[in-house]
């Protein structure tokens, strides 16, 4: 998955724990627990996608390095 990909699916969790805020389903404990572990672990891999990308796009940019 792309960064991007995984940047819109942080998004979307962002705007489902927003709008269970609204309905009233922040009392549900399990329910925010589990959406708070989805959140931190899809922001860590977006992250790491994101470094992969950048550092994979300064090789291409930079060539082989000889020596």
């Amino acid at each position: 998955m792309f960064a991007t990909e995984m940047q819109t699916h942080l998004q979307q969790l962002h705007a489902e724990r927003a709008l269970a805020s609204i309905e009233g389903l922040s009392s549900d404990s399990a329910y925010m627990a589990d959406l708070d572990e989805e959140i931190a672990a899809t922001r860590s891999a977006y992250v790491g996608a994101a470094v992969t990308e950048i550092a994979s796009l300064r090789a291409q940019l930079s060539g082989p390095q000889l020596g």
